[in-house]
């Protein structure tokens, strides 16, 4: 157990990936839901109303549907690979691939490019032989070629396909979100050194890096002011980071630092993240798992 400088007590936690499960549905105020809107989660979708009370207060009832087309596993059937369709192959719980789906979700491209959901726990043998030998997810099927690796995946997204751009609309932008993608490996490390004990303060350097970074551009709550691939580097990391620090040890890491609440806030209103966003309960108790794991 290690002493942060803004008042938390940590503990291990060599992957941060965190999630309530479907049989819980009592999520914290760090998930921001807001009623009468529907938030896909990793298995099913949830859409809370507002029922009265015999007292006449209001209470939610969150109602469950399904959401998501089941990942595909050792038992899955080959796909007929380079048959001219787009396809871009993620896991439901990976930050990486949440990149990609993000970016494909806010140009619209839902219906050119197909989503293929991978078991990484329990992976086809065909996705290493056919697909990508690298064996990992994300990667994008396209024009008879794969391309991995999640930042390089957001800027194809970005420059072959048609809608919105995500891309800094200056010069002077172009080089801080250059600085500021090449800091994402960076802050997760810092981060993580704060979860394993390794440096107590580090976390609170990256986050207030963070911060810092978000005050620069006061045309918009985002990196560039206006929403960007930036912002999509870092939202997936920043969810779970959020939800690990909120839910498991009691620390808001927006306390004291007002942009990134308000990012956070904006985030949590495009669909093309909430639509990717992780089951917060599965997110947690995924991580309780991994900590104690990593003690014994």
């Amino acid at each position: 157990m290690v002493s942060m400088s803004l008042g938390v007590r940590v503990s291990v936690c060599s992957y941060p990936s965190v999630a309530l499960s479907s049989r819980d549905v009592s999520f914290p105020s760090s998930s921001s839901l807001y009623f009468g809107r529907k938030i896909h989660q990793s298995r099913f979708s949830i859409e809370l109303k507002l029922r009265c009370n015999s007292n006449g207060t209001r209470r939610a009832k969150a109602v469950i549907k399904s959401s998501r087309v089941p990942e595909l596993d050792s038992s899955s059937e080959p796909l007929q690979v380079f048959d001219g369709s787009t396809r871009l192959y993620i896991s439901y719980m990976c930050p990486f691939a949440q990149r990609a789906w993000i970016a494909r979700n806010y140009k619209g491209l839902q219906d050119k490019i197909e989503l293929v959901p991978i078991d990484l726990k329990n992976r086809p043998a065909w996705y290493k032989e056919k697909v990508y030998t690298a064996n990992k997810v994300p990667a994008l099927e396209h024009n008879n070629q794969v391309i991995g690796e999640s930042l390089d995946l957001i800027k194809y997204i970005d420059t072959n396909f048609e809608g919105p751009s995500l891309a800094p609309n200056s010069v002077e932008k172009e080089a801080f979100a250059h600085e500021l993608i090449s800091y994402t490996d960076s802050f997760s490390k810092a981060v993580r050194s704060t979860l394993s004990g390794d440096d107590s303060d580090a976390a609170d350097a990256a986050f207030d890096y963070i911060e810092q970074a978000l005050s620069k551009y006061k045309e918009g709550p985002f990196f560039l002011g206006l929403f960007s691939l930036v912002d999509i580097a870092y939202i997936p990391f920043i969810e779970r980071f959020h939800l690990i620090f909120k839910d498991v040890m009691n620390v808001d890491i927006t306390s004291g630092r007002p942009n990134l609440a308000l990012w956070i806030e904006e985030m949590n209103r495009i669909e093309a993240y909430t639509e990717t966003r992780q089951d917060p309960q599965d997110i947690v108790e995924r991580y309780k798992k991994r900590a104690a794991e990593a003690r014994t």
